[in-house]
């Protein structure tokens, strides 16, 4: 894998919109209460604020839950009809809405929207009594949506509309700080254009890129970032390989481009990945044969080796340091959305090494659903 490593030549491109953060995502589910459940249980993440028709929202139901810096956004419909029921019918449980801070959302809203995103939702201001945010949404990958999110000093839980969850049941940590980056699958023939769109509307700049093939099948990475690098996104693509790639698998069962699966960081991975399975999480397995070489192959780290090998967890290093990772098994009954942990200690990169073991890994599970 290449890196870039530069800025984009369109210097308005990467300014207009002063990216700060992930601010949340919010995936659509066919039930927010079960859901909220079972990342609280499964990853420790707290619920925190809600919303529904206690809150005055008639058409859907939403719990966020929380921990340090992560905010998910689970949301459910309470009719038959309407576009959360219809998503979840065609895709299943998955990733709808990939929130960003911005200091305006007007602006971004505007700017984008003249450089061709696809407008979703006009700039809305929220008031209630912790104070007034605007939020405003555009169209991105598949039925994936961006909302621009401008806080203005505002005090609340989560946003206007949510109230803030009591006695709430305490969950135990499991070291989950913070979105590291998510990843996009696309069909083929379409990477480039979603590339470009990130580059020309977002300004983004692209980090890396790969082709990767296996045994049976071969696939195109894309990564692209903000100019702070504080939000990154990858973006794969399959390509020409003799059996069916596990993009493939994907947009089969998701039925459309759309995030295979988002980064959660860690301080420890160790302990999170221990904490996460006693907790009952599956990771995909990597072979004993991984491990033989890893000392040679990327150098002296602090980390046990046993114990990485034990649980199974992966690592790379580039110029800059180096990092830890894993990734779950599919976290519902499609094989469609998992998630990966991950551990920096100064790579900026995304496991360049570790790409084609973990598409091996999980082509063997594609075998044993017998989709390879």
């Amino acid at each position: 894998m290449t890196g870039l490593n530069q800025e984009s030549s369109d210097s308005q491109a990467t300014q207009f919109l002063r990216l700060k953060d992930f601010d949340y995502i919010e995936l659509y589910v066919g039930n927010a209460l079960q859901a909220a459940h079972f990342y609280r249980t499964a990853f420790g993440l707290c619920p925190v604020a809600y919303a529904g028709l206690e809150t005055g929202t008639r058409d859907r139901q939403s719990v966020v839950v929380g921990q340090h810096k992560i905010k998910l956004v689970l949301t459910s419909a309470l009719e038959a009809n309407g576009q959360i029921a219809e998503h979840v019918k065609l895709h299943g449980d998955g990733v709808k809405d990939i929130a960003l801070k911005v200091p305006d959302a007007a602006r971004a809203f505007e700017e984008t929207v003249k450089r061709g995103a696809r407008p979703v939702m006009e700039p809305t201001v929220l008031e209630d009594a912790g104070g007034r945010a605007v939020k405003a949404t555009i169209g991105t990958c598949g039925d994936a949506v961006h909302s621009f999110i401008e806080r203005d000093g505002y005090t609340g839980t989560f946003l206007p509309g949510y109230q803030t969850i009591k006695n709430s049941p305490f969950p135990i940590s499991t070291g989950l700080r913070a979105v590291d980056h998510l990843a996009f699958n696309v069909e083929q023939g379409r990477l480039d254009q979603w590339v470009e769109f990130y580059k020309q509307v977002l300004g983004f700049h692209e980090f890396q890129c790969e082709d990767i093939s296996t045994q049976y099948s071969a696939m195109n990475v894309r990564v692209i970032q903000n100019s702070t690098n504080q939000i990154k996104f990858s973006m794969v693509a399959p390509a020409a390989g003799s059996r069916r790639s596990q993009i493939e698998e994907f947009l089969m069962y998701y039925h459309g481009p759309g995030i295979q699966h988002f980064a959660l960081s860690s301080d420890n991975i160790i302990k999170t990945v221990r904490a996460v399975r006693t907790n009952g999480i599956e990771f995909t397995r990597t072979p004993d044969t991984y491990y033989h070489m890893l000392e040679s192959r990327i150098g002296k780290i602090k980390e046990d080796l046993a114990a990485l090998a034990e649980l199974k967890i992966l690592a790379d290093r580039d110029e800059w340091g180096y990092l830890l990772q894993i990734f779950t098994r599919p976290l519902q009954s499609r094989p469609t959305l998992f998630l990966e942990i991950i551990q920096r200690k100064g790579a900026r990169g995304f496991g360049n090494g570790n790409i084609k073991a973990l598409f091996e890994a999980v082509e063997r599970e594609q075998e044993m659903r017998g989709n390879l």
